[in-house]
């Protein structure tokens, strides 16, 4: 080892995804003379840019208020606050928008390139790293990382590199953890975030592809979310899972099997949706109550509903007795579904847990434990719900290291 080149730079960052680029290119426009290299342990760099959104990459999200912006984050929200004072989607949009990659806003407040590519992303990048004479190097996995007579040595498989600030931004990446262990930090052991249920059960098992708006809540717990939910051939997944999926990653780290409750009415109670099929009975006494759906739910949903509160197709609404209107309003407003497992959403795995929050300055993303070592993006205990608010935490950790880098 003793052999081994040595290169010194101004600037390294250990990571080739979205934090550690956008933070490098910052870096080289606020200090040019600065020298500054991105090592990256994969043969790629910005993998997870290129899978992000079905490949379209997905950029931010259309949350322009600090406060309402850092909800979305079930680790981090406390933290992200100041920050998003300082660089949030506004400033996100106008840097893509100057360096000619324009965004456009979903109907759901995801925000693409117009492009609809992930490429456009990586191209801009890489790109700005040529023009800027930022250094990038693939194959280059960290073995060591040492701090000696204030300044960084970063040992890789094929040479040494020394430099005055050091920036990690590895995302969940357990041997990077060990190392920023061995340096002083605390690192929260990490659990999968965003998942779907796995689920077997006869009310949902011929309705796959049907999605309605739904409040779910974990039994025996408080959390609770809303939005729209998927059924899946496998199970449920859409809005509302993931969102459970990502608030609840620390307690369901532990449960293969769990159960949820489902509110298909959501803003109605069990009483209030008795009083209304009360109602139905008196009005609608000849019409049979499969025929027509109610509440505004998907018919086949609906249909799945009234038989399971033992309702048989030749019944008129007339005919159903006080057992089963209270069956169906249970049903309706807290139908209980068991989980057998979870599976991962898509390919964006996004994991709970890194390096502990009050270890860091928030300021300027710099640890409080080492000087002159910043974490940007998911290599800290920071995760967010789908929708671009991972890449939006990168983005806005990245600019902030880089300001304090240079300055």
């Amino acid at each position: 080892m003793e052999d081994q080149k040595i290169i010194d730079q101004d600037i390294i960052i250990v990571g080739g995804g979205a934090a550690g680029f956008f933070t490098a290119i910052n870096a080289a426009e606020m200090d040019p003379n600065a020298r500054i290299t991105i090592l990256e342990r994969g043969k790629e760099v910005l993998t997870k840019v290129r899978i992000s959104g079905g490949g379209r990459c997905n950029v931010t999200h259309a949350e322009f208020l600090p406060k309402e912006l850092t909800r979305n984050y079930p680790r981090g929200e406390k933290e992200l606050r100041g920050p998003f004072h300082s660089f949030m989607t506004g400033d996100t949009i106008e840097w893509f928008e100057s360096r000619g990659v324009p965004l456009k806003i979903e109907e759901d407040g995801r925000m693409f390139p117009e492009s609809d590519s992930s490429e456009s992303i990586i191209n801009l990048f890489l790109q700005e790293t040529r023009r800027l004479g930022i250094q990038v190097l693939t194959k280059r996995a960290v073995q060591d990382i040492e701090q000696k007579d204030g300044s960084w040595e970063i040992i890789t498989s094929q040479e040494k590199f020394t430099s005055k600030k050091l920036l990690v931004a590895t995302g969940s990446n357990p041997k990077v953890w060990n190392l920023l262990e061995k340096l002083g930090h605390s690192v929260v052991p990490g659990v999968p975030s965003l998942f779907t249920f796995n689920i077997t059960d006869k009310r949902i098992k011929d309705l796959p592809g049907i999605a309605t708006f739904a409040t779910v809540k974990l039994r025996k717990d408080k959390l609770e979310t809303e939005g729209p939910l998927l059924i899946t051939h496998w199970g449920m997944s859409g809005p509302a899972i993931l969102k459970l999926s990502a608030w609840g990653a620390r307690e369901l780290s532990t449960k293969k099997n769990f159960e949820i409750e489902v509110n298909w009415v959501p803003g109605n109670t069990s009483d209030d949706i008795l009083e209304k099929l009360k109602e139905l009975k008196h009005e609608n006494a000849r019409q049979h109550p499969m025929k027509y759906a109610q509440f505004n739910l998907p018919k086949r949903l609906w249909q799945s509903l009234v038989a399971a509160a033992n309702i048989s197709e030749g019944d008129k609404w007339a005919d159903l007795n006080k057992k089963q209107l209270e069956d169906l309003s249970e049903q309706l407003t807290r139908g209980i579904f068991q989980v057998h497992g979870k599976s991962t959403f898509k390919e964006e795995f996004v994991t709970a847990g890194g390096v502990e929050l009050k270890e860091v300055n928030f300021k300027t993303f710099e640890s409080k434990v080492c000087k002159n070592l910043y974490l940007a993006g998911e290599v800290l205990n920071i995760d967010a719900i789908t929708g671009g608010f991972n890449f939006q935490n990168a983005w806005t950790g990245g600019y902030l290291a880089a300001k304090a880098m240079t300055h």
